[in-house]
Formats: C-alpha cells, sequence, structure tokens
C-alpha cells in the first residue's frame, strides 16, 4: 500500500521490478542474437579488408618497385629528421615571439585572429629592451625557414615511399598515423610556402596571411609533436646503426643500399647508385648555405646586406637621410600628400579637451633623439636611424595622463589592417619612444610617415605606425 492507501502497481517506484522468467529467456535470445551480428559484421568487414589487401596496388607510385634509389633507408631520413628536430622547433618558438610583439592581449586591433581561444595565449608584455630583440628573433624565424628548406625537402624526396603505402588504412592505429603524417606534410607545405610567399610581398592568400600562417602553425605543430612522438625511437636507433664518419668517407663504387626495414624506405629492387650518400647530404647542406648568404643580410646588415638578393622588393629606396629600406609606399596605400599638407593637425586625447597641433607647433616643443632599427614581419631590418621627435611619455603629460597605461594611434591612411594600433605603457614610457618628425637629420619622407611616425624601440615595423593623425592616451 502507498501512503494514500492505495495498492503499488508493477510500476510503482516503491518496490523493483524483476523481469519474469520468459522475459529473461527473451533478453538473452536478444543479447545472442546482436552479439552474432555484431560478429558477422566484424567477420564480414575483415573479410572484406583481405580481399582488398589481396589485390594488386594501382600502377605507378603504389608499386613496390617504382622506387628505387639506393640512398633511401632510415639512416639518412633520420639524419634530415634530426635537423628539423631542433630547427622547427626554435622557428616555432621565434613565430610565437613575434606573436607576442603585437602585444595580442592589449587590444583587438593589435590581433585580428577571429576565435583564437587558447591558441591565442601569450606569457609576458613584449619589452623594450634591448631595442635590437624583434629584429633578432624575426631574423632568425625567417632566416631558418628560408634555410631549413632543402631540409625539407630532401626529408620529404626521403619518405616519399610511405605517402604511397599499400594498403593506405590497414588499421585504426595505421589510420591515426597516417592522418599525423597527412597534417604534418600538408601543415609544413602551407607554412613554408605561405611565409615565403609573403617574405616575398606576394600577397595573394585568400584571406589574411597573419590568420592563415597562425593555425597553419598550430595545427603543423600538432602534427609534429605527434609524428616525434611515434618515430623519435626508431630515428635513435637507425641514426645509431651507421657512423656519419664513414658515410662521409664512403665514394661511389661501395656506397650500398641500407638494410631492409619494415616502413618500406629501402627499395626492393634498388637501382645502381649515381651519387653517394656524402653527396646527397653535401647537395642539401650546400643548398641550405647558399640560402642562408642570399637572406641573411637583410637582418645581420653590414656588407652581407648586398648580398640579401632574396630581400623583398625595395630593399634601398634612394639615397640620403631617408635612403633606407621601407615595406610599402604611401602611394600603396592610398596616402597622398594631400592627406598631409598644410591643414594636417595632430590630435592629442586623453584627460581634459583634445588637443590639437600643427607640424610647427610640434617641431617647436622639447624634441629628443634615438638611435633605432626598424624590424619588419618579413624578416628584413635597418640599421640604427637617428630618429628626432617627441617622446610619448611627454606627449601622455601633456594630455594629463602621466601614468598612462595605453595608446591608441591612428593614422591618416585609409582604414584598413594596421592602419591604427595600441601600444602599451611601457612602450610609452620608454624614453626613446618618440613620435618622430625628422630622421637622419632631415625631414621624414612621405614614404617615411611625414608628417609625424611612430618609432618605439624592438616594435614590430607595422606598429611603428606613420602618418599619424590622432593619439588617444587611456587608464
Amino acid at each position: 500500500m502507498d501512503g494514500d492507501g492505495r495498492p503499488q502497481g508493477p510500476g510503482s517506484p516503491g518496490k523493483p521490478v524483476r523481469p519474469t522468467p520468459r522475459g529473461r529467456q527473451r533478453l538473452r535470445r536478444i543479447r545472442t542474437a546482436t552479439a552474432a551480428q555484431a560478429a558477422r559484421v566484424v567477420a564480414g568487414g575483415a573479410a572484406l579488408a583481405r580481399r582488398v589487401g589481396e589485390l594488386p596496388p594501382p600502377p605507378g607510385p603504389f608499386r613496390t618497385g617504382f622506387w628505387r634509389s639506393p640512398l633511401r633507408g632510415p639512416w639518412l631520413t633520420s639524419v634530415f629528421g634530426l635537423v628539423l628536430l631542433f630547427g622547427i622547433p626554435l622557428m616555432f618558438l621565434t613565430g610565437a615571439l613575434s606573436y607576442a610583439a603585437y602585444n595580442p592581449g592589449l587590444d583587438p586591433l593589435n590581433d585580428q585572429t577571429p576565435d583564437k581561444g587558447l591558441l591565442g595565449f601569450y606569457l609576458f608584455d613584449w619589452p623594450t629592451h634591448p631595442a635590437w630583440l624583434y629584429r633578432l628573433t624575426q631574423g632568425v624565424h625567417v632566416t631558418l625557414g628560408i634555410v631549413l628548406l632543402p631540409v625539407l625537402l630532401a626529408k620529404l624526396w626521403s619518405v616519399i615511399p610511405k605517402l604511397f603505402t599499400w594498403l593506405p588504412v590497414r588499421s585504426l592505429a595505421h589510420g591515426l598515423e597516417r592522418l599525423s603524417l597527412l597534417l604534418l606534410v600538408g601543415g609544413a607545405i602551407f607554412e613554408f610556402a605561405t611565409g615565403l610567399l609573403n617574405i616575398q610581398l606576394l600577397y595573394v592568400f585568400p584571406g589574411s596571411f597573419y590568420t592563415l600562417h597562425f593555425y597553419g602553425a598550430w595545427i603543423f605543430v600538432a602534427a609534429f609533436v605527434v609524428h616525434v612522438s611515434i618515430r623519435l625511437g626508431r630515428m635513435t636507433r637507425a641514426l645509431r646503426s651507421r657512423s656519419l664518419a664513414a658515410e662521409l668517407r664512403t665514394d661511389l663504387a661501395h656506397t650500398r643500399p641500407e638494410p631492409p626495414d619494415p616502413d618500406g624506405l629501402v627499395p626492393t629492387a634498388p637501382a645502381a647508385p649515381t651519387m653517394t650518400r656524402r653527396g646527397a647530404l653535401a647537395m642539401v647542406g650546400g643548398g641550405s648555405l647558399l640560402l642562408l648568404l642570399v637572406t641573411a643580410g637583410q637582418s645581420i646588415g653590414g656588407r652581407l646586406r648586398s648580398t640579401a638578393l632574396l630581400a623583398p622588393h625595395n630593399r634601398e629606396p634612394g639615397t640620403g637621410p631617408n635612403g633606407f629600406q621601407i615595406n610599402k609606399t604611401a602611394a600603396t596605400l592610398g596616402v597622398t600628400p594631400a592627406h598631409v599638407g598644410p591643414d594636417w593637425r595632430l590630435e592629442v586625447h586623453g584627460h581634459g579637451p583634445p588637443l590639437r597641433f600643427t607640424r610647427d607647433q610640434l617641431l617647436a616643443m622639447d624634441r629628443h633623439s634615438a638611435a633605432l632599427p626598424i624590424a619588419c614581419v618579413e624578416g628584413w631590418s635597418t640599421p640604427d636611424q637617428h630618429w628626432n621627435g617627441l617622446r610619448l611619455t611627454d606627449l601622455a603629460a601633456l594630455a594629463g595622463l602621466p601614468h598612462t597605461r595605453s595608446v591608441l594611434v591612428e593614422s591618416v591612411q585609409p582604414p584598413g589592417p594596421y592602419s591604427s594600433v595600441v601600444l602599451r605603457g611601457n612602450q610609452i614610457h620608454d624614453p626613446r619612444a618618440l613620435l618622430a618628425l625628422r630622421v637622419n637629420g632631415a625631414d621624414l619622407s612621405l614614404d617615411h610617415g611625414y608628417p609625424a611616425r611612430i618609432i618605439v624601440p624592438a616594435n614590430p615595423g607595422v606598429n611603428n605606425t606613420k602618418w599619424v593623425r590622432r593619439l588617444t592616451f587611456r587608464t
């Protein structure tokens, strides 16, 4: 009986319902039938896989005798892999530092990557000391990416038979490994290709290079970590299997294929060698050295600057005080002399009513000098240029906010990426951070930001805004 005196039925919560003997037999029959059906499906799938596996591979690269180079094998692949094992993490680290240099957490204007979530983390505020910090980190990032290109291509050449194994997927574990390999190879090609195009200022991307390269880097690195965790043991054993010194002494007549390996890198029917492994390593290393010589000068400067044949266009736009490198001209960005003519005024906003200054009024104020380079995301940089103008910290005090924590810098150029930027407090209060009016003893040229531009130590070049029209200091 329940609390109202009603008898409890079979479905009442007060007492569990137990199946009858007939019900238990029915449940057992259902379970047995389900298990049998699942077994038949599994057996059918296995039989289908066996039948497919017994089919001959399609003609061409899927055939075992297609790849015949006697140089391919775990040892040579591992040598190239060892170089990439050290090079790629360093390249990713310097790329992450480049991301941090934009102060992405400061304002959406600085980082327009959509839906980045946890991928957009950064660990510290970008410093202004030393002044050449961004020049170093971005120079290493770009130069290393170019120098590693022959090694990457050689590594892909050495493992290309793996991309055409038959069956393409043999098990769940094998399928996951193949997926990581696809993401690794695709991510590497994508990152290197977009980076090279951006270095040469060829903006042919189906969107923002910044966004594409950012997400591509995370996909590539995730696949790289998975691949290394799977292959590190095999790579170590392969490197120990042969002596590098012995390989460097081996001539063509004594070049032999490596012993057969379970991964199928060693050909089953090798051709006669036409190059030694020593020659292969020398060719790849020589290619990397050549790319270093025609690239590094754009970051290092000095006499090597003349050898930087792969530097972007407009390396030296002219002679005289303004004859140092620029990225984009005023005309390219739609800035004309009319935008910065006699009617131009600098607006300074802060605590109290806005202030407006002509260029002559700015020139009449107490000015300071700083010797600072310009370093761009494309990897090029200039030597120290001698800038002269007003300290940002003095302008902040003039605006009534001497302890300002950020400033919004806006340009006269038409709205677009990097037509405005937000600088952090440590950048504003560095005594070398200027609203520059002159450079190397002369007025700024239009291409270098006349009538006024930002110059901040260790700041990415694109954030040293040119043609400034408004400064809004914030607490």
